[in-house]
């Protein structure tokens, strides 16, 4: 049988608390689930158990018939790899020992290590398991997702391709594998708008049981049939999908906070949980930390007394206010950068929500950074309004300013006094990492910190590449309601359709160069979908026109 089944999983890092505890939960055959839940509360953790990358604490797991994984860094780690040795890492098992024993074969035969047989044999083993039919596959999938032709997986390296086609190239094969069991995590990671529009179709009609990670709301609405939900240290789960989560976990945590019972429930649970903990640290030193910190827990619990509040959410409050400045932000006269798109002019006023869309590799961060005045444009030139203030989020949080220091004291150098810094850290739920240094943070924390010193530098113009990317459903959603009350611009390139649906207006860049001034979120996506039909909407003024 194709299913899922946990129970009662537990798991904390080596000489840390526990991430999580009592972790349970099916996905059945044919079912399409979604893990959601906070930056750092396990979701990946859980993927990496069920594949055996790591052991967990506690509790156990079954999964019936073939799996295939996927991790969120699949083909952008290792840049300067083959894309035989990429995809090796996605195959069965049994295939990926042999081809990653194939590979070291060759290289050993290519310095002289090895005379021959031991190739021969490696060669043998990956015919006899089905290596060449794989290989089959790799070339029907690199046709349908590579833009350029594939001759020879050995050869073709990984950083020939962009992070979208890496992903796209992956994912197909994944999803046309047949394989019993699929593990996705951060599938939509890199892909533009009509590359995730296209994962949704790939992912509902899988027949796969389908267990993934993701934070685009869009594509969980649209695929998922159950949600696993990891908070509290524990989990739940919603038996139907993302559309009507929202609503059944503000029911849910309605009757929490009402009921005095889960607090009666929750004070055993956390006692019962320090005990198994004492008596396996009894049996065994190396879980003395794990112990200390589950009678801490059960301590803090009892100490606050009842009646206890629901799972507590994140509270992540973001105030971007913005400041005076000029009607017109920006000026853009006959723009064009590296031929990435055709010459054409535009102005930005003050207020505008202008989000910059289109297919991956058309050019629009190079835009976004010409704005912000990292990148000058080829043809062309830009003239800022009086009193503009630019501030900048970078879609990889790269941050060299950033590197070795607290995250509290990147705050001070705006914030003079530390309890002002310390309140601060806390409506952007980064109290707990005040004395973290910024490298060590998840992606999804480093985006936050980025937002908030936009916050206290005051800017009136926001330059924002991919804000959501690293964001978990929460902070995504703190952000937008922060960006609908900034009094000043913002102009992003973003491929979360749910973020660019608040937005005013588009400029969408095409395969072709072309650049279109597109009135409203309808429009946009189908001319994403579509491009070809934009002019004759008429709504859809084509900007580049000779």
């Amino acid at each position: 049988m194709s299913s899922i089944v946990v129970s009662e999983l537990e798991y904390g890092p080596p000489g840390a608390d526990q991430l999580f505890f009592d972790v349970s939960f099916k996905v059945s055959p044919g079912e399409h689930a979604a893990i959601v839940g906070a930056n750092g509360v396990g979701k990946s953790t859980i993927l990496r158990i069920l594949t055996q990358e790591i052991e967990a604490d506690g509790g156990e797991f079954a999964i019936g018939g073939t799996l295939l994984n996927m991790t969120q860094d699949v083909g952008m780690s290792r840049p300067n790899d083959t894309l035989r040795e990429m995809l090796i890492e996605v195959a069965p098992k049994n295939l990926r020992n042999a081809g990653r024993a194939l590979v070291a074969a060759e290289k050993a035969l290519g310095t002289g290590d090895d005379d021959g047989m031991g190739y021969a044999n490696a060669l043998a083993d990956w015919g006899d398991l089905g290596g060449y039919d794989l290989e089959a596959k790799w070339q029907a999938s690199a046709q349908r997702s590579v833009k350029t032709p594939v001759d020879d997986f050995s050869v073709r390296l990984v950083s020939e391709l962009s992070g979208g086609e890496r992903k796209r190239l992956v994912l197909d094969l994944l999803l046309t594998s047949g394989a019993d069991v699929l593990l996705l995590d951060e599938p939509d990671n890199y892909l533009d708008i009509p590359t995730r529009k296209w994962l949704e179709e790939q992912i509902k009609s899988c027949k796969s049981t389908i267990l993934m990670v993701s934070h685009d709301r869009t594509l969980l609405e649209q695929c998922s049939t159950k949600v696993v939900v990891i908070e509290g240290s524990g989990c739940w789960v919603h038996g139907g999908s993302y559309k009507t989560f929202p609503e059944a976990r503000a029911k849910r945590q309605e009757l929490l906070g009402d009921d005095l019972k889960r607090w009666n429930e929750e004070e055993r649970r956390l006692f019962h949980h320090m005990k198994i903990m004492k008596q396996r640290a009894a049996q065994n030193f190396k879980n003395a930390t794990k112990a200390n910190g589950a009678e801490t827990r059960w301590e803090k619990f009892v100490a606050a007394g009842p009646p206890p509040p629901p799972v507590a959410d994140q509270h992540i409050f973001v105030r971007l206010r913005g400041a005076d400045a000029a009607r017109r932000v920006a000026k853009l006269e006959k723009l064009a950068i590296d031929n990435l798109f055709l010459p054409f002019s535009e102005e930005i006023y003050h207020g505008e929500r202008v989000g910059l869309i289109g297919p991956n590799g058309t050019g629009k961060t190079h835009l976004l950074k010409a704005l912000s005045g990292e990148n000058h444009p080829t043809t062309g030139h830009i003239t800022f309004g009086p009193r503009t203030s630019v501030g900048v989020f970078t879609q990889v949080n790269n941050r060299p300013d950033f590197l070795g220091r607290e995250c509290v004291d990147i705050v001070l150098d705006r914030i003079s006094e530390e309890e002002k810094a310390m309140k601060t850290l806390a409506r952007y739920g980064l109290r707990n990492n005040a004395r973290q240094k910024f490298e060590t943070l998840s992606g999804g924390q480093k985006a936050r910190l980025e937002i908030l010193r936009l916050e206290i530098e005051g800017h009136n113009v926001l330059l924002l590449d991919e804000p959501t990317d690293n964001l978990d459903i929460e902070s995504s959603e703190a952000l937008e309601k922060a960006l609908d009350g900034f009094e000043g611009t913002v102009i992003a390139v973003s491929h979360d359709r749910t973020f660019l649906a608040q937005f005013d207006r588009y400029i969408m860049i095409t395969d072709d160069g072309e650049v279109y001034a597109l009135p409203d979120y309808e429009i946009a996506m189908a001319g994403l979908s579509e491009p070809d039909k934009l002019a004759g909407l008429r709504l859809a003024k084509p900007l580049t026109r000779d």
